[in-house]
């Protein structure tokens, strides 16, 4: 008789994972805007596998003095001062992100969201810095544990660039598309639950491994380490 599928509160210990992406005017988290974020949730379905679900995408006002390298402009097409292009300052972006963010916390049991990105480190620190700017004091997120499909895609499929790990992982790619926010997290979500899907047979063998183990020594939780609530 086969096993339960795990709910997401079990297969993370806790976390729920979010793919995020975020488009910048450069490379330096502490004096570089944020232009645009997207955050992308992942599911667990019946059957137990990891699925991409809802997009939400902010258009991000630069903070006064936030720097805008024209070859970071040039790559991702954003005109930030564009009439059309209709932006909130980082906190009402970031809010409107987050909460989106704690509702599927909720209802999927968890008790907090992992970042996880593609060479998760630079979006991870340009939301950390923005969270920084703006005052929030409720970060969903762990502030420094992440989700890296640069090096998940390395080890299983021998790539670390996302248009090529994604044909690896036998995926469309739409070059037209990329660069934008929501595509870029769209694709690098299916890319995680790819790779998390077939790596589930390990998880499985872990799992079972660590049921007939003894539990170690009871230790103080580190809060550090430990997935407590936000």
């Amino acid at each position: 008789m086969n096993a339960a599928p795990p709910a997401m509160r079990d297969r993370f210990r806790g976390f729920l994972p979010v793919v995020v992406d975020v488009e910048t005017g450069g490379f330096n988290s502490a004096t570089d805007a944020l232009l645009e974020i997207a955050a992308v949730m992942v599911e667990i379905d019946a059957e137990g596998r990891l699925v991409r679900g809802a997009t939400h995408r902010q258009h991000v006002r630069p903070f006064e003095g936030g720097r805008l390298d024209p070859a970071s402009l040039a790559v991702n097409g954003i005109d930030p001062w564009h009439p059309l292009r209709i932006a909130a300052p980082e906190g009402d972006a970031l809010g409107a992100i987050f909460g989106e963010v704690r509702r599927a916390v909720r209802e999927q049991q968890c008790t907090r969201a992992i970042l996880v990105g593609h060479n998760a480190s630079f979006d991870l620190g340009f939301l950390n810095a923005a969270v920084a700017r703006a005052g929030i004091r409720r970060n969903p997120f762990h502030p420094f544990s992440c989700f890296d499909t640069a090096t998940l895609a390395g080890v299983a499929f021998g790539q670390t660039v996302l248009s090529r790990a994604i044909l690896a992982a036998g995926l469309d790619w739409d070059s037209g598309e990329a660069h934008s926010a929501s595509y870029d997290a769209e694709r690098t979500a299916d890319l995680f639950c790819v790779v998390c899907n077939q790596f589930r047979p390990l998880y499985e063998a872990a799992a079972e491994r660590l049921a007939e183990t003894p539990p170690p020594a009871a230790e103080p939780p580190n809060p550090l380490l430990e997935p407590a609530p936000e």
